[in-house]
C-alpha cells in the first residue's frame, strides 16, 4: 500500500505544503508550495497575518489535488486565537515577539508562584509563554473557545475543534505528568476552564476538509502539531544516548526522556518539559537560534548567506561572542548594533565587517547549543554520544562543525525539513504505513541525506568562551 500524504508546516518565517508518497519502505517529499510567514505592525501591537497564512495554505491545497489521503498541520508553539461563541475569530493572534507580556509577569507569579507553576507545567520559564499572553489578554472575556494556531487552522479547514498535546504542553497550563490540562493552574490564574477544547493526540482524527477548501471529504489528522515535536519524531536515530537540535528560528536543545523532570535543579536550569510523540518527553531549552542572524540579513538587505559563510569561516574563532537568550536579542530590530554593544559591554572586541557579525553569531550559536546539551546530560543523567540536528540550520556547514567543535561530539546533520517528515510519518502511521516511532526513525533514516561532522581541535577554547558569556566552563 502506499499513499500520498500533505503536511502544513508553518514556521516562524515562512510556511510550505509538502507531499510525500510514502509505501512500501519508501517516502519521497515533494514541496508543493512555499510562502513568507511576516508579523505585521498595528497600533503597536505586533500581530500575526492568519488569514494570509490560510489563504495561502488553501492555494497550497488546491496545487496538491486531488487524490490525498490525509492532511496534517503543524506550527509554532504558545501563540493562539480566541473564537467567540458563534466560532468567529476575536482578532488577529499576537506575536509572541509582542511587549505585551512585560507588565503582567509580575501579577502572574502572584498568583501561582514560579515553583508551584514548575512542579505542575514543568515549563521554561519565557516570558511570551501563553499563560502569561492570556493574562494581558482584553479579550478574553468574550471568548468561547482557545486554539493555538496550529488547532485553528485545522478547525478552519475542518469545523473541528481540539487542543492537540505536543502544542498544548507549551502553554503552562499542561499538567507535564498526567499529560491534561492543568484545571489548578486554570483556576489559580482565574482563566475559564470552559474556552479550553478537548485534546488530541498524534494520530487521532480531525475531521475531514470542508467543501470550501476544495478538496471535500479528505481526512484530517492531528500530528505532533508543534512543530518542535514533529521535528524531534523524525530524527533519524536507531538508539537511545542521542541529543537534538531542531535548528531555525529558534534551536531547541535537548534529549528524549520517558518522563518529566520537574526538580528545583531543572527549574533552575530554565528546563522545559514537552510532551512528544507517544508519551515521551522533550526535554530541552530554548535558544534564540538563527534569529540573530535572520535579523542581521534583514537589516543589512541581505537575501542569502552564500558569501558571508565563506567570509565568515575565515574569521578568528571566538574573537567576540554573545549571550543568544539575551533579553536585547528578543524584538525585531537592528541585530548588528545589539550584537556590537553587548560585546563592547562585556569588554571584548567589537565586530564591525558583516562576516564578523555573521561569525559571532555562529560562534554565539555553538556556545548555546553546547550549554543546552551539556546541562540536558547532567540533569537528566542520559548519555549522551551524539547530536542531531535537524531543520533548516543542518544545512548551515559552518553552523554544523562549530556545534560539533562545541560539544565535543559528532553532530549528525539533517534532514532539513524534519518537521514535515514528522509530521507526515505520523498521518502514514494512522494510516497503517508505518508501525511505530523506531520505523518512522529508521525510514528518515534510510531515505533521507544526512551529514556528519567530527569534533576538531581541543575543548579550552570554547571553555573559555563559555565563561564569557556566563556558562559554566
Amino acid at each position: 500500500m502506499t499513499a500520498t500524504i500533505a503536511a502544513i508546516d508553518l514556521g516562524a518565517s515562512s510556511g510550505r505544503l509538502i507531499t510525500a508518497r510514502v509505501g512500501d519502505g519508501s517516502l519521497h517529499l515533494t514541496e508543493v508550495h512555499r510562502f513568507a510567514n511576516q508579523p505585521v505592525a498595528v497600533a503597536g501591537r505586533l500581530h500575526w497575518d492568519v488569514l494570509g497564512l490560510y489563504r495561502e495554505i488553501l492555494h497550497g491545497l488546491r496545487l496538491a489535488g486531488p487524490g490525498l489521503a490525509s492532511v496534517g498541520v503543524d506550527g509554532w508553539a504558545v501563540d493562539y486565537g480566541l473564537l467567540d461563541d458563534a466560532g468567529h475569530l476575536l482578532g488577529n493572534p499576537v506575536h509572541y515577539r509582542d511587549e505585551r507580556t512585560a507588565a503582567v509577569i509580575g501579577a502572574v507569579h502572584d498568583r501561582v508562584s514560579p515553583e508551584r507553576l514548575y512542579a505542575v507545567n514543568g515549563l521554561q520559564f519565557l516570558p511570551f509563554n501563553t499563560l502569561y499572553q492570556l493574562a494581558a489578554e482584553p479579550l478574553l472575556d468574550r471568548a468561547g473557545t482557545f486554539l493555538l494556531v496550529p488547532d485553528l487552522i485545522s478547525y478552519w479547514l475542518t469545523g473541528e475543534r481540539g487542543a492537540e498535546h505536543t502544542n498544548a504542553s507549551t502553554t503552562g497550563l499542561y499538567d507535564a505528568t498526567a499529560r491534561a490540562w492543568s484545571h489548578e493552574l486554570m483556576d489559580g490564574l482565574g482563566l475559564p476552564r470552559a474556552i479550553f477544547p478537548g485534546l488530541r493526540a498524534p494520530g487521532d482524527a480531525a475531521g475531514r476538509l470542508l467543501p470550501e477548501t476544495g478538496l471535500p471529504g479528505v481526512p484530517v489528522t492531528a500530528v505532533a502539531s508543534h512543530d518542535t515535536a514533529s521535528a524531534v519524531a523524525a530524527v533519524p536515530a536507531a538508539e537511545g544516548g542521542f541529543a537534538y537540535i531542531s535548528c531555525g528560528t529558534w534551536s531547541l536543545a535537548g534529549v528524549e526522556l520517558p518522563a518529566p523532570i520537574l526538580g528545583e535543579r531543572s527549574r533552575a536550569a530554565n528546563f522545559t518539559n514537552e510532551a512528544g510523540v507517544d508519551g515521551t518527553v522533550r526535554y530541552l531549552r530554548n535558544v534564540m537560534g538563527l534569529w540573530l542572524l535572520q535579523e542581521s540579513l534583514r537589516t543589512w538587505g541581505e537575501t542569502h548567506l552564500d558569501a558571508l559563510l565563506p567570509a565568515a569561516a575565515e574569521v578568528p574563532a571566538l574573537r567576540s561572542v554573545v549571550d543568544p537568550d539575551d533579553p536585547a536579542f528578543l524584538p525585531p530590530g537592528d541585530m548588528p548594533a545589539r550584537i556590537r554593544a553587548f560585546c563592547a559591554r562585556t569588554g571584548q572586541p567589537v565586530p564591525e565587517s558583516r562576516a564578523e557579525v555573521v561569525r559571532c553569531v555562529m560562534d554565539s550559536l555553538a556556545l548555546g547549543h553546547r550549554a543546552a546539551i551539556q546541562r540536558a546530560a547532567d540533569l537528566s543523567g542520559l548519555p549522551v554520544e551524539v547530536v542531531h540536528l535537524v531543520g533548516g540550520g543542518s544545512r548551515n556547514a559552518l553552523l554544523c562543525q562549530l556545534t560539533a567543535d562545541a560539544t565535543g561530539l559528532p553532530v549528525v546533520a539533517g534532514p532539513a525539513e524534519a518537521t514535515a517528515l514528522g509530521n507526515i510519518g505520523v498521518q502514514a502511521r494512522a494510516l497503517g504505513l508505518i508501525d511505530d516511532l523506531p520505523a518512522l526513525r529508521a525510514l528518515v533514516a534510510a531515505t533521507q541525506p544526512v551529514r556528519r561532522y567530527t569534533p576538531a581541535g581541543p575543548d579550552t577554547p570554547w571553555a573559555e568562551a563559555a565563561a564569557r558569556v556566563g556558562d559554566p566552563p
